[in-house]
């Protein structure tokens, strides 16, 4: 079990990277929600029915655990065991100038409009993001609209 999960958050990872850079400024905390993400996935993975692609059902927890984790005052982490060493947050220094923009728009954004253009910059499909955020398809579609709208806003 253990080796099909570190190949999965192998395979996924960038799935993690985005959603810690949009909802953390500082690269510490950044590295520490990957760390969380990276424990709820672990502490998840037994129940995972495969109903779901693998990737929706990580957004979807990594979605949960980043917005819990930032309502939190302080996260106490209890780890028994250290992460893979092929296993890490990218550094910042390999964000060109255009994405650290785009991420500082974004961590502009509420929750929820966070979690959507998460979604959306990984090319899931309305449906599939009504899916996981449990909204219809054609709220999604206007909800996208409006960041969108307000992204270039903030960008420009």
């Amino acid at each position: 079990m253990e080796s099909a999960f570190l190949k999965i958050i192998e395979q996924n990872q960038n799935i993690i990277h985005k959603v810690s850079r949009i909802y953390r400024d500082s690269r510490e905390d950044q590295e520490d929600l990957f760390q969380e993400i990276v424990f709820q996935l672990w502490k998840a993975f037994p129940n995972y029915r495969e109903e779901a692609k693998i990737s929706t059902w990580m957004y979807r927890i990594a979605l949960n655990t980043a917005i819990v984790t930032y309502r939190k005052k302080k996260v106490t982490i209890n780890y028994s065991e250290a992460i893979p060493e092929n296993i890490h947050p990218t550094t910042a220094n390999e964000l060109s100038e255009n994405e650290e923009r785009m991420y500082n728009a974004l961590r502009k954004l509420s929750e929820a409009e966070r979690a959507l253009m998460s979604l959306f910059l990984e090319d899931y499909s309305y449906r599939e993001i009504g899916e996981i955020t449990g909204i219809s398809e054609n709220y999604v579609a206007v909800k996208i609209n409006r960041i969108k709208n307000k992204l270039k806003q903030l960008l420009n």
